[in-house]
């Protein structure tokens, strides 16, 4: 009789917890905004001397704005559509240039300041899901309110980040509300495909389970480095990537630790190709052909230590002999810190984030800068190498249901991996309007 009641009463919650599962309505449409300004600037730096990408050693400020519309629809069981129109405008310090770990997450190497309206994001999701463990989904953007099963397969297709899935980081990801610098976004050696704005076209997928998630995409490259075109030759200018994740709890703290690894294909130049066709004044991208690879790991950590603290840890090498094309000028980087919610000072939604980095160029790279060469983002015209580093300090203060105002504080020692330049300061103020 006893056990009769224990399986009446299992029973009986199953059917509740079904019942409750039910009830979670699976949102048809939905319409967000955002919109981020960050201004920033710095005092003048002593430098020995300056080339062609180099950093300004005057003072300087510079604004950037991007403003996105989100949309998402469901289609049918399991279909998503998600179209994300942005604009965005301003600039970076020395039109971007001068920094490998730049300062400003926010901005693009576009060669101009003028606002231009782009699409960002429209691809086409379909999920296909089975056990009973669900997860309820809020309403946010690029995510319709509903449920999705623990255990689901998912396909998307189309113009997407690809940081929208890979590299994700609770506590240094993304630069309109977390830390700013590009080092910190995602991890650094990651030359990830993208355009001229961050984007990419290509196929992703996903394998997931309770306590882990397998991910891979397969997308194109652009016709040059740091492009805005799309190379249609996609069986010779491609790239993939993999990540494995892993959720754990420590002392009933969440966690995770992610592995991913990337193999970039294309039409790239080589740094001692470079250097051995003109060794004082090398040019990289004269002797471009298909058939060049790029590839490299990337290591991410993070744990809750207590409600309120959480810490990470990223690591990332790549090969470093072919020409970096999407991302920024870094082949090694480790960056660590932690971020605080300020409820100990009965501010419950304020955040205090400090962390530190340090940017390494491989062998090739190094000396291909030193012998004057120049690549899409960095060049002093000589270089007495050393390892950038950085450290970075926000306070984001939470001033309305929808507004949220960051000052922030950021040290770059050899910018550039320059010895003979700087230290910089950089100074930021960041409004960021979400809803």
């Amino acid at each position: 009789m006893k056990k009769l009641l224990i399986l009446s009463m299992a029973l009986c919650g199953a059917l509740n917890f079904a019942a409750a599962q039910d009830t979670v309505k699976q949102q048809r449409f939905n319409l967000h905004f955002q919109q981020t300004i960050i201004t920033q600037t710095k005092p003048g730096f002593a430098a020995k001397y300056s080339g062609q990408n180099s950093l300004s050693d005057l003072s300087e400020t510079a604004t950037s704005l991007t403003t996105t519309f989100y949309g998402g629809a469901r289609l049918w069981k399991g279909a998503q559509v998600y179209f994300n129109p942005e604009m965005s405008g301003g600039a970076g310090f020395s039109k971007t240039l001068g920094v490998a770990g730049f300062p400003n997450g926010e901005t693009f190497r576009v060669g101009g300041d003028a606002p231009k309206i782009y699409i960002a994001r429209l691809y086409y999701t379909q999920n296909f899901e089975w056990g009973a463990e669900k997860d309820t989904l809020a309403d946010e953007a690029n995510q319709l309110a509903g449920t999705l099963s623990k255990r689901h397969f998912s396909f998307t297709i189309g113009k997407f980040g690809m940081a929208d899935y890979f590299d994700q980081n609770s506590y240094s990801h993304d630069p309109r509300t977390q830390f700013m610098n590009w080092s910190l976004m995602s991890n650094g050696a990651w030359d990830y495909p993208a355009n001229t704005r961050g984007y990419v076209m290509g196929l992703y997928t996903e394998y997931a389970q309770p306590t882990w998630t397998l991910r891979f995409a397969f997308t194109m490259s652009t016709t040059e480095a740091n492009g805005a075109i799309w190379d249609q030759k996609i069986g010779r200018a491609n790239t993939q990537t993999l990540e494995f994740e892993k959720r754990y709890n420590i002392n009933g703290k969440p966690g995770a630790f992610r592995v991913l690894g990337f193999r970039n294909i294309g039409k790239m130049g080589s740094y001692r190709a470079a250097i051995n066709r003109n060794p004082t004044a090398p040019v990289v991208d004269t002797l471009l052909h298909y058939g060049k690879r790029k590839f490299g790991f990337g290591l991410n950590a993070e744990q809750s230590i207590t409600n309120d603290l959480g810490v990470f840890a990223k690591l990332s090498w790549n090969d470093g002999k072919t020409e970096t094309f999407y991302f920024t000028e870094i082949d090694r980087s480790l960056s660590f810190g932690g971020v605080l919610k300020g409820t100990s000072w009965e501010r419950t939604d304020d955040e205090l984030g400090l962390a530190f980095v340090a940017n390494g160029l491989s062998a090739p790279h190094r000396d291909y800068l030193a012998a004057g060469g120049y690549g899409f983002i960095i060049g002093d015209g000589q270089l007495n190498y050393s390892h950038e580093l950085i450290g970075e300090l926000y306070y984001k203060v939470r001033a309305s249901k929808a507004i949220w105002i960051s000052p922030g504080y950021q040290f770059i020692a050899n910018p550039a991996y320059n010895k003979d330049r700087g230290p910089v300061n950089v100074f930021s103020a960041r409004v960021h309007v979400e809803f």
